[in-house]
């Protein structure tokens, strides 16, 4: 009996391995159509809720918006693994002083959580979400995940996406954003659906020069040239 039990676990995970790596190498190549989240939000809306997501290369997003949503979320993105240590230690820090709950998660985190699993904090969510962050982080290019991330989270009350956002908020396509535009897009990213990117409250007001000013100091970037950066000191 016991046997069989170890037998069916072994095939179990053979099996999860298998499907799991097979869909991420996929949502690799392929846009993502559709996410749990974008469900939920569905779900729960009214009849009059709407879910606006539209699928746009990177090349047809600002940069302003890429370097706005790594000054913002994730500013270790280009060289961390997946996981941001200091960032998690700080989190755990302040959680364990009763402070406001921080969750300490990278953009590579993000993306695993919004696109392959459900909002829910629980700690299966929580180990699944490392095991698909790994997957990414090893599949996927820097360019691609920040590109499934930027289409994929929500940018606002049932808007999902760089495009939808920018439309949503602007009334212009995601590659016509100012920096100005971009920072206040990211400044609503922990909560879209409290917050407004225009008109933006004082909250969303003072974020977004916080933002703006980290931008200014990061400075210019391109991805490409990050990962072809990247991919030189790993064959070294």
């Amino acid at each position: 009996m016991i046997k069989k039990l170890l037998k069916f676990i072994f095939k179990f995970f053979l099996w999860f391995m298998g499907l799991t790596v097979l869909w991420v190498l996929v949502y690799k190549f392929v846009p993502v159509p559709y996410t749990a989240l974008m469900a939920i939000r569905s779900i729960e809306g009214d009849s009059k809720y709407e879910t606006r997501h539209d699928w746009i290369p990177i090349e047809e997003i600002s940069q302003n918006l890429q370097l706005a949503v790594i000054c913002s979320e994730d500013q270790s993105f280009l060289s961390h693994n997946g996981f941001d240590r200091k960032a998690i230690e700080k989190a755990l820090e302040s959680n364990q002083k009763g402070k406001k709950l921080r969750g300490g998660s990278t953009i590579s985190q993000q993306t695993a959580k919004n696109v392959f699993l459900w909002p829910q904090r629980t700690w299966l969510r929580k180990g699944l979400e490392a095991y698909f962050t790994l997957l990414i982080e090893t599949l996927w290019s820097k360019e691609r995940i920040l590109e499934v991330y930027l289409n994929s989270i929500e940018m606002g009350n049932g808007v999902f996406g760089a495009e939808a956002a920018s439309q949503y908020w602007f009334k212009k396509p995601a590659r016509n954003l100012s920096s100005q535009n971009a920072a206040a897009i990211a400044a609503i990213l922990p909560s879209p659906q409290r917050y407004s990117a225009n008109p933006p409250g004082p909250y969303v007001a003072r974020r977004t020069q916080w933002i703006m000013k980290q931008m200014r100091y990061y400075g210019p970037f391109t991805l490409k040239k990050q990962d072809a950066n990247e991919t030189k000191k790993k064959k070294k």
